[in-house]
């Protein structure tokens, strides 16, 4: 049963319209916006499973050596239509090392392979379409993450923990540039409950191990990955959680990299301490922004970006949103619409990301980190 918990409480609109929207996005440019489907808040959870022993992936050949520079990008809610066709192109004209697939894929039960053929054709058998999972096939609903994780496995040396749904990698394998941890807050798994990420949870301590170890070892860039954002001015409130979210911001990941919202939105480098004691979702305190210009020094804080731009229906920009002022650069269906991709470059002593807009769209972003 559809649920309405998103932060403007805007209706939710039955499961026929859609289907519809996203058959019309197989037709048009820009297509209708879908009803946003919400996930619930955070009821209690049962323990989660335990997480499997690393494996050992098939090599890729798109891994790069050891020290050397990082190439990957990174947008989730994609679909099977024109638009997702588009995105990817681009990500195959930009030639990365590895994609971050932010969750939410095809959008219907039955279409995974469908979708994992869409993605090979463009990107080769071979190429790392690294997954997350959204919501649309996290509890088997609109799809299964299991049928996906076959059909797109992992093809990465090196990956620790249960590919699809939570795990950490670092690239290259030796002598790592970026950590990337990817893992699962906020959604729906099958039961209708969602993981628990509350505090001190062992999927809290094992996000917080990840990151202290990635920092303890020295690894330039720690790039935390997930399909729910905390901050944004689309149609969600704050799914990933207010805790999660600000021991992001605390263990200080450079960047924080999410799709959920069908907007792209990046903050300016957030932090907490000094007059900002924590972020608070549907507020704004200006003590709270560390750095606001596109050229940020690694340390000062984090940079939150929302790339729900994958090929799916786009949502408004809401520009009266209280949060509106920690973001830098905004585009949705009513404020330079464009499907797109972030695509990053993250060497051992700057991480450089811009907005790379599918075919037939303008709208751009760019910014660096550096040491």
């Amino acid at each position: 049963m559809a649920k309405s918990l998103g932060k403007r409480g805007k209706p939710v609109i039955g499961a026929c319209l859609l289907s519809l929207g996203l058959f019309l996005s197989a037709c048009q440019p820009g297509p209708p916006e879908p009803t946003p489907r919400p996930s619930p808040g955070t009821p209690s959870s049962p323990a989660p499973p335990p997480l499997p022993p690393s494996t050992a992936p098939p090599s890729s050949s798109a891994a790069p050596s050891a020290g050397e520079p990082v190439h990957f990008t990174a947008q989730g809610d994609i679909g099977v239509g024109s638009g997702a066709k588009k995105v990817l192109d681009a990500v195959a004209g930009l030639k990365p090392h590895l994609n971050l697939a932010l969750g939410d894929f095809a959008y219907k039960a039955g279409l995974e392979q469908e979708f994992c053929d869409m993605v090979t054709a463009r990107l080769g058998g071979n190429f790392p379409y690294q997954l997350v999972t959204g919501n649309h096939e996290s509890d088997g609903r609109d799809g299964d993450i299991e049928k996906y994780v076959q059909c797109l496995p992992n093809r990465m040396p090196g990956l620790q923990g249960e590919y699809g749904v939570q795990w950490r990698l670092d690239v290259p394998e030796q002598n790592p540039v970026v950590r990337f941890i990817m893992v699962s807050p906020g959604i729906d798994f099958r039961g209708g409950e969602p993981l628990d990420y509350s505090r001190d949870s062992e999927r809290w301590r094992w996000t917080a191990d990840a990151i202290d170890e990635a920092k303890s070892q020295n690894i330039p860039w720690t790039v935390v990955g997930m399909h729910t954002p905390c901050l944004s001015v689309g149609n969600y409130d704050c799914q990933a959680g207010q805790d999660f979210t600000n021991m992001l911001i605390e263990k200080q990941v450079d960047l924080v990299l999410s799709g959920h919202d069908h907007v792209y939105q990046r903050t300016h480098q957030l932090a907490t301490g000094g007059g900002c004691a924590e972020l608070v979702p549907a507020t704004f305190a200006s003590a709270c922004l560390a750095d606001t210009d596109d050229a940020m020094a690694q340390g000062s804080g984090t940079v939150f970006a929302t790339v729900g731009v994958g090929g799916v229906g786009l949502y408004n920009v809401r520009s009266e949103d209280p949060e509106m002022r920690y973001f830098a650069s905004t585009s949705g269906k009513n404020q330079g619409p464009a499907f797109g991709t972030l695509d990053v470059m993250a060497t051992a002593d700057e991480l450089a990301a811009r907005f790379v807009p599918a075919d037939g769209y303008s709208f751009s972003d760019s910014f660096t980190l550096r040491r």
